[in-house]
C-alpha cells in the first residue's frame, strides 16, 4: 500500500531560487539541474517518435529544467562562471538533440578556451 501514498517529490528546476543566489551558488545549481535532466533529455534525443505520451512528459521535463537552467545563467556577473554554466546548458540541450538551441547557446560563450573546448567535443557547433 505505500506505493498508492508515494508523493511525488519536487524538481530541482521547481525549488524557488532565492534573488540574492551569489554565482557559485548559480552555477552548482545550474550544473544540478543539467545533471538531473541528463536522463530526459537523452530519452528525447534517442526517441524516434516525440508524439508518445512517455516521451512528452519528457520534452516537457527537459524544457522546465533547462528554460530555469537559462534563467539562473543570465542572473551571473562573473563572466567565466557564465560562461562554464552555459556549457553545461549546451551539454544538456545537445542530449536531447536540440542542436539550434544549442548553437545559440554556445554563441553565447565569450571564453576563447570554453569555447574550444566546447568545439573540441562537438565540432559540429562551428558550422553554421
Amino acid at each position: 500500500m505505500w506505493r498508492f501514498n508515494k508523493t511525488k517529490q519536487p524538481e530541482v528546476w521547481d525549488e524557488p531560487i532565492d534573488e540574492s543566489i551569489g554565482d557559485i551558488e548559480a552555477a552548482h545549481k545550474i550544473r544540478e539541474i543539467c545533471r538531473s535532466a541528463a536522463s530526459s533529455a537523452e530519452k528525447i534525443g534517442g526517441a524516434a517518435d516525440r508524439s508518445d505520451r512517455k516521451i512528452k512528459s519528457e520534452i516537457e521535463r527537459y524544457e522546465r529544467a533547462a528554460k530555469v537552467a537559462m534563467q539562473i545563467a543570465m542572473k551571473i556577473s562573473d563572466g567565466l562562471l557564465r560562461d562554464a554554466a552555459v556549457r553545461q546548458i549546451v551539454e544538456l540541450c545537445l542530449k536531447a538533440d536540440h542542436t539550434k538551441t544549442a548553437r545559440t547557446l554556445f554563441r553565447a560563450i565569450q571564453s576563447r578556451l570554453i569555447r574550444e573546448d566546447v568545439l573540441k567535443a562537438h565540432p559540429a557547433l562551428g558550422e553554421e
